[in-house]
């Protein structure tokens, strides 16, 4: 059975959005010690990460808006190399990679931009974020002092840096782009590459500076970031971990303060408390940090296969904007009071003097000083208790773990510990596909050797293989046998991620790996029959590795075979990559046309196409599907690819990672929620993609053994 539900979410009058006019125009931008300079004036920033091909180009605009609204004076985004140019040479700027339309509406709307061009950006992106046609240039090491990388790595830099400036958006232009980044997080690298690590980044850095954008460049996690580029800190707690610029001259920045963690599949989702945020945030600022990012502020969706290995369609669902867009409390509207507060003596904190002095035994105090009357604090107690402490002869009440903001250094403004917004996210149930009557199948075909074209005598790597066009690749050999064993065992290694074993066209095994651990070994019993067996291994991969040094040498896919002792590794095998559903695109209306579709029926084998339509229902809330009845495998709504599904892998509670998938680019996801509160009716914003008006075609791909389907 699949459900189709939407979402809703009411919150306080007070959080409507309101409409800006005018745009962000950054003027000239440099910095000193304390703080990036925009356009003459010292800033305390705050920024948030979305990412615009993990939305829609019809949510961007109120996504915006709602992070302005949040006060927010930054949105961060990485440039996707390999969506951005899939071929090379051939490049895609439309649609969800249209990065010109997302950051002109960051402008009109009076925000800044970050632009982390990477163009290695990791972000749980597959192969991250590098295109996959870089694997085959001969001689390539990716991120290191190696010639072909930096040839193209340059190439593609001044590429983007060039569309940029064509558009007039940095800020020396009068744009907002007022910093931008290279490389990412090199620095958990680096040792592995050596003396070429070390010329690389210095590399980087100065490539980047010769591409004169006319504002500063950051490096992540960099702590040898060389001069002008300022290294910046990423992590939970940057108040605490973050050793400080490398330089007197630079300011103190944090580009990723995690308001979650990415999720995979088999993954339990990770928690942060929005008093955990606050609290970092303000002691970060308390320590004369003036840039925080949240990453993510929006998640959004892993749409098509962007994910990298393991990694769920939904991405940071934990944000203060959740996946489809919608506010979540209480971290959105907590951290709207934080920054409040914080801008509320912004000048004091920016130009004052600061010191710090012990209050008690785990409990201190920062005061910024400007003048006589100018006085700002921030009174921490890192204890898990209460505890009441004297500042300036005046008792304060600090609440267990957490950071009181005194603007004049008298009254409390905010308190990271005290949340005084929260909601919860509801949802409806509109439809349920649960009638065998409205569901078509089609049976993926099983390929034998006979049928494949492509031959080697080894057993071929899938990422190099396939080449990322498909999640999928057929393995498959034949063999003689005059005295079959009823007992006969195959095994089979794999470096990952998932295999279905077919001996003469029946599934006789299953099995995958996880995100710790990708490879695995699959052990079955074989029925096998007189004279020629054929063995066909359905390997998958889900989303490609992303991370760690040496990533074009990673690999996938099947690497040892052997039956009843016999090794068939090196002999001929032959291969398909892909499903013959997805050469045809039977996902699509022109494609479902060139297969004969049957009535859907009790017992479905794996394998299976699934087809139906619905009708999308009235209002602007979100729509999703519950997938709770599913195994393992893929989406589409009306031709467009929501991203991958795997229900049967469950977390060690025993529930699915992840069960509810967007309806695409076709859902309508630009909206507030009709509803009521304390008397007032909140009405919705809405934007929607027009992929479909009345009627939605849902297909799936189900590729697990252990579904019978709908």
């Amino acid at each position: 059975m699949v459900k189709v539900w939407w979402w809703r979410r009411c919150f306080p009058l007070a959080f409507i959005l309101t409409a800006f006019i005018g745009g962000a125009y950054g003027g000239n931008v440099t910095y000193d010690g304390r703080s990036l300079i925009v356009d003459g004036q010292h800033r305390i920033l705050f920024s948030g990460s979305i990412h615009y091909p993990r939305s829609t180009p019809q949510m961007w605009p109120n996504l915006i808006a709602k992070a302005k609204e949040g006060g927010l004076d930054v949105i961060q985004t990485y440039v996707f190399w390999n969506l951005h140019e899939p071929q090379q040479g051939q490049y895609n700027f439309r649609g969800r990679h249209n990065i010109v339309r997302f950051i002109k509406e960051i402008q009109a709307q009076g925000l800044y931009v970050t632009l982390r061009i990477g163009p290695y950006i990791e972000s749980e992106c597959t192969y991250g974020g590098l295109p996959i046609w870089l694997h085959d240039i001969p001689g390539i090491v990716f991120r290191s002092d190696n010639e072909q990388f930096k040839f193209h790595m340059q190439r593609f830099a001044a590429r983007i840096v060039n569309v940029m400036k064509s558009a007039n958006l940095y800020a020396s232009q009068g744009g907002p782009i007022i910093l931008s980044q290279i490389e990412n997080e090199y620095g958990n690298v680096e040792g592995a590459f050596h003396e070429k690590g070390l010329s690389y980044i210095r590399w980087a850095a100065q490539m980047a500076v010769g591409l004169q954008t006319g504002v500063p460049w950051v490096m992540c996690k960099q702590d040898n970031a060389p001069d002008p580029v300022i290294n910046t800190c990423n992590g939970m707690q940057c108040g605490t971990t973050f050793k400080g610029p490398n330089s007197p001259n630079k300011p103190s920045l944090w580009t990723e303060n995690w308001t979650s963690f990415y999720q995979v599949f088999g993954g339990v989702p990770y928690i942060r408390s929005a008093e955990d945020i606050a609290y970092n945030v303000a002691l970060f600022i308390a320590k004369r940090g003036s840039y925080v990012n949240y990453y993510m502020y929006h998640g959004g969706t892993n749409f098509d296969r962007i994910a990298s290995a393991f990694v769920t369609t939904s991405y940071y669902d934990e944000a203060p904007l959740d996946e489809y867009g919608l506010v979540r409390q209480p971290k959105w509207g907590h951290l709207k009071e934080l920054h409040a507060a914080i801008k509320s003596c912004s000048k004091t904190l920016l130009y004052g003097t600061q010191t710090s002095f012990s209050l008690g035994s785990r409990q201190n105090a920062y005061v910024f000083k400007s003048s006589s009357t100018e006085c700002a604090a921030f009174l921490e107690n890192n204890e898990d208790r209460s505890v009441t402490i004297q500042f300036q002869n005046i008792p304060y009440q600090l609440p267990p773990k957490s950071i009181s903001i005194l603007p004049d250094c008298k009254s409390v403004a905010f308190n990271t510990a005290k949340v005084r917004t929260k909601n919860d996210r509801s949802m409806k149930s509109y439809l349920q596909f649960n009638s065998a009557e409205k569901w078509k199948v089609y049976k993926e075909a099983i390929p034998s050797f006979d049928d494949t074209t492509l031959r080697a005598n080894t057993l071929l790597d899938q990422i190099s293989t396939a080449k990322d066009t498909s999640d999928y690749m057929w393995y498959t050999f034949r063999f003689n046998d005059n005295s079959p064993d009823a007992q006969s065992i195959l095994s089979a290694h794999s470096q990952g991620h998932v295999l279905h074993t077919f001996i003469n066209g029946n599934l006789v095994g299953s099995a995958h790996g996880s995100h710790r651990n990708a490879s695995f070994v699959m052990e079955n019993k074989l029925n096998l029959i007189k004279g020629m067996n054929n063995i066909s291994f359905l390997s998958a991969t889900v989303g490609l590795p992303n991370s760690g040094a040496y990533l074009e040498h990673k690999i996938a896919g099947l690497s040892r075979v052997k039956v009843q002792g016999r090794d068939f590794t090196n002999q001929a095998w032959g291969y398909q990559v892909g499903l013959l559903g997805e050469k045809l695109q039977i996902y699509t209306a022109s494609g479902s046309s060139k297969v004969q579709w049957e009535r859907f029926q009790s017992s479905t084998k794996p394998l299976t196409w699934y087809k139906t339509t619905f009708d999308a229902p009235e209002g602007n809330d979100p729509i999703v599907l519950n997938l709770d009845s599913m195994g393992k495998g893929y989406t589409w709504i009306n031709g467009q690819g929501i991203g991958r599904y795997w229900v049967s892998f469950q977390t060690p509670r025993g529930t699915p990672s992840q069960k509810w998938e967007p309806t695409s680019s076709a859902r309508r996801r630009n909206w507030e929620p009709t509803c009521n509160h304390s008397g007032h009716s909140l009405h919705h914003i809405t934007v929607k993609d027009t992929h479909y008006e009345e009627t939605g075609m849902i297909y799936l791909l189900n590729m697990d053994a252990e579904s019978a389907g709908v």
